[in-house]
């Protein structure tokens, strides 16, 4: 009779424990097949995986180089060409056009890439307006079903674990502890002891199921899969060259360099201190003017 009840309830246990893992496994199945089938229908325009992966400046600049609109110097700094001085060439899509009306605000100023990605408003204004514009077309990813974040599941999962292993403890030892007679006893005994065996690998079952379910990051893989193709296009030295005046964000300011009247403010500070010396030499002199009349030992003998 014991063999029978503890084989019933150790069923019983594991049934309750497996049977919400196995739900997991299958809605987290439907969410990853969902997941790629959605991303598999994404047809990303290149500057748009470009400003997904934080690139578009890059690219930008790479399509006005290769275009003969722009050069970049070894230092960094971007300057028109007569092409791209041109108003009548523009290229066709908004990005580069942006940033070749950037540039064209700061000529005939040296201006950087990079300062233009960092402080240039209506560039920025440019860009949001693309990338607004291109999200919408974006598909709403279903959300991956993990538990996380739901106090109330990480409550009752904490509490569940813990009268999970209470039962193991006691039907451990109820198992151990008996003496099965028959064979029927005997084949209860053996199924309470796999159901005791299958709670023991419970956690590890779970980490199994997270792991065959997971999908990863598939929009962000289709994004990654290849660069832009104008960035891709360019040699090793312009590639060099973009990138060192992308990276530049203060050298090279355009027409928005300031110049610092620092050195103005020094001679001022320089006059002032020197202004402060004569009048403690002057005071020293008329002190020690005063002194030596006072003295009569230093006053010169008449006569």
């Amino acid at each position: 009779m014991r063999q029978f009840a503890l084989a019933v309830l150790v069923s019983a246990v594991t049934a309750a424990v497996y049977g919400p893992m196995a739900l997991l496994w299958w809605r987290r199945a439907r969410v990853r097949s969902r997941t790629l089938r959605l991303v598999a229908a994404v047809e990303l325009e290149p500057y748009h995986a470009a400003q997904l992966r934080h690139e578009a400046t890059e690219a930008a600049a790479a399509e006005l180089v290769l275009a003969g609109h722009l050069r970049i110097d070894d230092e960094g700094a971007a300057f028109l060409t007569e092409q791209g001085r041109d108003p009548a060439r523009a290229p066709a899509h908004p990005l580069p056009a942006a940033l070749l009306e950037a540039v064209r605000r700061h000529d005939p100023e040296p201006v950087s890439i990079g300062w233009i990605d960092c402080c240039d408003d209506d560039y920025h204004q440019r860009l949001n307006e693309y990338r607004s514009a291109r999200e919408t077309l974006l598909p709403r990813l279903p959300r991956m079903p993990d538990g996380q974040g739901n106090m109330f599941l990480t409550c009752f999962a904490c509490v569940g674990i813990a009268l999970v292993m209470l039962f193991w403890l006691l039907a451990g030892a109820l198992l151990v502890t008996g003496r099965p007679q028959g064979l029927r006893e005997w084949v209860l005994t053996v199924v309470a002891a796999l159901g005791l065996a299958a709670l023991l690998l419970a956690e590890k079952a779970g980490r199994v199921v997270r792991q065959r379910t997971e999908c990863g990051d598939p929009l962000g893989d289709l994004v990654r899969s290849e660069p832009h193709p104008a960035f891709a296009a360019l040699d090793d030295e312009q590639r060099m060259l973009v990138l060192g005046s992308i990276g530049d964000r203060h050298t090279w300011r355009g027409v928005d360099t300031v110049v610092h009247e620092e050195s103005e403010e020094d001679d001022g500070e320089d006059d002032e201190w020197l202004d402060d010396k004569v009048w403690w030499e002057d005071a020293y002199e008329y002190r020690a003017s005063d002194e030596d009349e006072s003295d009569p030992e230093k006053r010169p003998s008449s006569g």
